[in-house]
Parts: structure tokens; sequence; C-alpha cells
């Protein structure tokens, strides 16, 4: 007759394997979901100048009266950044843009795009501190890029030239701008596509 002690111990056992198999098998679907939906980048907009071209060049004046050539060739690259008073995500992206403003100090300009009254902004930059920024009433800049929802940011590089743009909601897809600037890649969802492309030929030769 078996010992009911030992009889315990074997369905313990039968339970932690049981329980270890649940586990890996769990984390393999995490694994497949994760590649499935990350990183999510920021959103381009089928319109405006496309990355790898040149981008327009508009004259404006900085919030103190400064002359800007955005858009021309230009010692540092610039990220623009187009937001309005009213918009709520925008407002809520503006801490990670000055997080990102200090970390890439060393060779990115950030400039803040809106339009309307100068009193409605002069409010919105006071109450969120964004005196640091250069920040742009043009009507025209958001024209030439045909934005047609905010929050957007176009990255252009010191040649003129759009690296990188899309529709951004959070700091994720802010920064794919700068994965997609650094691999030269359209957006992060093509870089992705050919590293799972060549991944896919590598499997295919074995």
């Amino acid at each position: 007759m078996t010992d009911p002690l030992v009889l315990s111990v074997i369905v313990l056992w039968v339970l932690v394997l049981a329980l270890g198999l649940c586990v890996i098998a769990l984390s393999r679907q995490i694994g497949i979901l994760y590649e499935r939906i990350a990183p999510m980048g920021a959103l381009m907009i089928d319109s405006g100048p496309r990355v790898g071209d040149p981008a327009p060049v508009v004259d404006v004046s900085g919030w103190s009266g400064e002359a800007l050539s955005l858009g021309a060739p230009s010692a540092r690259s610039r990220l623009l950044f187009f937001v309005s008073p009213t918009c709520p995500v925008c407002k809520k992206l503006l801490p990670i843009m000055k997080s990102v403003a200090r970390r890439e100090a060393a060779w990115l300009d950030i400039v803040l795009s809106s339009d309307g009254e100068r009193p409605e902004h002069a409010e919105f930059r006071q109450r969120h501190a964004l005196e640091d920024f250069s920040y742009v009433l043009s009507q025209p800049l958001g024209l030439a890029h045909r934005i047609a929802k905010l929050p957007y940011c176009v990255l252009i590089d010191t040649q003129g030239v759009v690296r990188a743009k899309g529709l951004v909601n959070s700091r994720e897809q802010i920064e794919s701008l700068f994965t997609a600037f650094e691999t030269r890649a359209a957006s992060v969802q093509e870089h992705l596509d050919h590293v799972h492309a060549g991944a896919s030929a590598l499997s295919g030769t074995h």
C-alpha cells in the first residue's frame, strides 16, 4: 500500500511541473504578442514632404522677433513640434519634449510651431514654462508640411532633409522618430520590416 505522504509529494511535484509548463507557454505567447504590437512608431500621414525629400524652406519669426529659416540647411538638426494651446495631448507631451531637449542638446533644436493669436500663446508659454524653446506662430509652416492633426513632429537634418515625421501621442512614438533617424528608415515600422525580412532570409538558408 502506497504511503499517503509519498503520494502527496508525487502529486505536488506533478503540479509544480504543470505550473512550470504553463509559465513557459505564457512567456512564449507574451513574446509573440510583443513582436506583433511593439514598438509602435509615430503614425505618418501620407501628405506633405516625404521622408528623404528636402523640407520646404519657410522663413518665420521666432517669439522674440528673431529670423528663422526652417527647412534650410543649418548647423544643427531641428525637430518641428506642431502644437496647440487647446490640444490636451500636446500638453501631456511637453514635459517629455523638455527631457528630449536636454538629452539631445548636443545636436538638436526643438521648435514649437502653432498659429493663432499671440496673447493666447503667451499665456500657454508661461503656464508650461516653454521659454527655452524656439516658438513660432506661422500658418504657412503648417501648410507647407500639410499638418492636419496634432501633435505632429517633423525631424529635419542639417542638410534640410526630412528624416522622420509622424503623429505622436506618447514618449515611445517620439523616440521612434530618433530610431528612424539613426537607422535611416522612413519609420520604425519600416526598420522592423527590414529586420524581420533579414531574419526570414537567414532562416530560409538553413
